[in-house]
């Protein structure tokens, strides 16, 4: 691998498999394939995979449901590719926790460029908010943050599994105690891409990290919107 980064595609369409393999390891990408959930898994487990380009349609079960598998595991991003184009099935993947979603047919450039700039925006992240002896763990609205072991617990004790992402964002915010920050300062807190007017993508990162820690989007309780500027934990942060 010229670039160090290893891309899993997991269609089961032999045609569609052999042409991305053949144009992104033309790129200096590494590829591995696989043509259902269960040969996914076996991958998953034997290679390291930086990104994977899931399909919706698959013989034993839905690209939907593996997305919401993988969301669990740090350091790993995902393209939907599919032939699915309905708005509903691209915001579903969207708000499920895909990092884009590219519709078949697909120009390869296109895609090359797609799956350039998740990875880059997915390994070119800074490091957490600096853990200090006095200000390891902290609190908010009965939630603890531990940040050198990077988990977040809720209130009733249980660990939520928040990726790499998620948790950088809900760091950022509670080191930064109540103060507004602008969508242009967590991109660049957070290592993102330039931003343009029409980039959603913390908006999208906040609706995950929202989802997780139970927080009505409607009326959220935790981390509030402030309305043409970015948003803010809305509760005290603390040393536990």
């Amino acid at each position: 691998m010229q670039n160090g980064r290893n891309i899993l595609i997991v269609d089961d369409d032999p045609r569609i498999c052999r042409l991305l393999q053949r144009y992104l390891e033309q790129e200096g990408y590494g590829t591995e394939t696989a043509s259902s959930a269960e040969k996914m898994r076996k991958k998953l487990a034997k290679v390291k995979v930086d990104l994977v380009l899931l399909d919706i349609r698959l013989p034993d079960e839905d690209g939907f449901t593996l997305l919401k598998e993988l969301r669990s595991l740090p350091h790993l991003a995902v393209i939907m590719v599919t032939g699915r184009s309905d708005p509903f099935d691209k915001v579903l993947g969207l708000e499920l926790g895909a990092d884009d979603y590219v519709t078949k047919p697909f120009d390869e450039r296109e895609l090359l460029a797609r799956v350039r700039s998740v990875l880059r925006r997915a390994f070119r992240e800074q490091p957490l908010p600096e853990a200090t002896p006095d200000r390891n763990v902290v609190c908010f609205s009965g939630w603890q943050l531990d940040l050198p072991a990077q988990e977040l617990t809720s209130p009733d004790g249980n660990r939520v599994v928040l990726t790499t992402r998620e948790f950088q964002l809900q760091a950022t915010l509670a080191d930064n105690g109540q103060r507004v920050l602008s969508r242009d300062s967590i991109l660049s807190l957070l290592g993102g891409r330039d931003w343009t007017p029409i980039d959603r993508s913390i908006d999208v990162l906040v609706g995950k990290l929202r989802k997780k820690l139970g927080d009505d989007a409607h009326n959220p309780t935790l981390i509030r919107t402030v309305r043409g500027i970015g948003y803010k934990l809305a509760s005290p942060v603390e040393n536990c």
